[in-house]
């Protein structure tokens, strides 16, 4: 049993945030599962050729993919001190993997030096204060509007990973973009996975026991491997066939050990992509990089320490310097592992919907992080549908914010709106931030309120426009 001050105990400020390092634990392992799949999904989406024909390689990939993830994790939680764990970043390597499928010349190095960059530019951001006075800057409902759109948005992942909602095929005659399973119906092991770790959760939530989202989670994954191990369900995709009634990503299964093979650290070429594509082609590929992993983490950290209990009655966060820098650092490792820019985790609700509330789960989360670059089945035995009901769930407790706003006051309550809606309509945290940002300084004006409006968010809403004006931009310049 720790004691309330032992020297753990007051580094983590573990009783003074109300939590025990059991709960920590609990939500590290939480988390670790809740986002565990980015191993194996990062190298998928990093495996094209450049336009040498090199591939970065599956194997390393995900090595080097666990790897940064586990030390940046470990940071976060060692000196940041809070419950958010990082890796890989989904919207930012589909853009690096398509921009190096589409922009002849242009290599991986190159790419991941642009990444690089950015995380450069960001960090100097961050210590110049530009990004925390960014942060300050944002009016309170609509930080509200960012905690209920990421809970929508982490509550639809886990909604489409599992298989419960799908996308539908875009073909003529079709009238809405997603769907209720495969073909309007539920179907499949995998789905009744879904629902029974979903029905499961719930009831031990609302029952109050202890560890709630970890055993469903274990649970769910139990079931998973007995019906994987009679039944032979399979992936959903294995390369070549599609099936409907398979695991989302993940089969689980035991698998063999393997060395990791961490040699594409340090392979990025920063200024590749100006001798490639050229000054203005290249700073406005870097500009795109960098209001995204900007804005994503900001975003995300406002939701998190908010259902943490971490920000304070003024809407700060305890160490946001520190939050900042290591965000910043993710993108400037990643891009120079040749893994892409890591940011926080919006999974990172799984812990701290178990109960985690210091940097204590991050250090465990990052620990498993690095456990698994050598033994990959603690990957490959979660499936995507055990963890899917806690993210779920944990998307409800974020949603529960949304009576704070005020809907009286439509210069907040539309910007709000907004946000919270275009988060998981886009599939993006920075979308959503952007069309709540440009019509909140819009509707202020209309209003005759602009005097009202914080310089700062003047300069966020024009970065902004610059960002969704991207591809007219590219278009007028020629750029491919």
């Amino acid at each position: 049993m720790l004691k309330q001050d032992s020297k753990l105990d007051r580094y983590f400020k573990i009783s003074e945030r109300g939590s025990n390092v059991s709960r920590e634990i609990r939500g590290g392992f939480a988390t670790f599962f809740a986002m565990s799949y980015i191993v194996v999904l990062n190298p998928l989406i990093l495996a094209g050729p450049d336009s040498t024909g090199a591939t970065l390689g599956f194997p390393a990939v995900a090595a080097v993919t666990a790897f940064v993830a586990g030390i940046l994790t470990i940071l976060m939680g060692a000196w940041a001190k809070h419950p958010f764990a990082l890796a890989t970043g989904l919207g930012v390597n589909a853009f690096v993997a398509v921009t190096v499928a589409t922009n002849p010349g242009l290599t991986w190095p190159d790419m991941m030096g642009l990444v690089m960059l950015s995380g450069v530019t960001m960090l100097i951001l961050v210590l110049t204060g530009f990004r925390t006075a960014v942060f300050k800057a944002v009016p309170e409902g609509l930080k509200t509007a960012i905690v209920v759109g990421i809970g929508l948005f982490i509550a639809l992942i886990g909604l489409v990973n599992a298989g419960f909602v799908r996308r539908i095929p875009d073909v003529a005659g079709t009238t809405v973009p997603v769907g209720l399973g495969f073909d309007g119906k539920l179907v499949g092991w995998p789905t009744f996975v879904f629902v029974f770790g979903l029905i499961l959760t719930i009831a031990l939530v609302v029952r109050k026991v202890k560890g709630a989202i970890l055993i469903g989670i274990v649970a769910s994954t139990i079931l998973s491997v007995i019906l994987e191990s009679i039944l032979h369900i399979g992936p959903s995709f294995d390369g070549k066939t599609h099936n409907p009634q398979g695991w989302s990503l993940v089969a689980p299964k035991f698998s063999e050990w393997t060395a990791p093979d961490l040699s594409l650290i340090g392979k990025a070429n920063p200024f590749g992509a100006f001798e490639h594509l050229g000054f203005v082609a290249a700073t406005l590929l870097a500009f795109v990089i960098l209001l995204s992993i900007f804005f994503d983490a900001m975003g995300t950290m406002v939701g998190l320490a908010t259902e943490a209990g971490t920000i304070d009655k003024d809407g700060n966060i305890p160490n946001v310097d520190r939050v900042l820098q290591v965000d910043a650092l993710g993108a400037i490792v990643g891009g120079g592992a040749s893994v892409s820019s890591n940011q926080i985790y919006v999974e990172s609700g799984a812990g701290i919907g178990e109960g985690a509330r210091t940097g204590l789960a991050s250090v465990v989360t990052g620990l498993l992080f690095l456990v698994a670059m050598f033994f990959t089945p603690l990957i490959n035995l979660v499936p995507f549908e055990a963890v899917a009901p806690a993210l779920v769930i944990v998307g409800f407790m974020m949603v529960s914010q949304v009576g704070k706003i005020d809907w009286q006051d439509w210069g907040i309550a539309i910007p709000a709106f907004l946000t919270f809606t275009l988060m998981p309509f886009t599939y993006s945290i920075a979308n959503g931030l952007g069309a709540g940002f440009i019509s909140f300084v819009l509707i202020r004006l209309f209003q005759g309120r602009a005097r009202e409006v914080h310089p700062l968010m003047w300069a966020v809403a024009a970065a902004f426009l610059l960002f969704f004006a991207i591809g007219p931009i590219e278009a007028a310049l020629g750029i491919h």
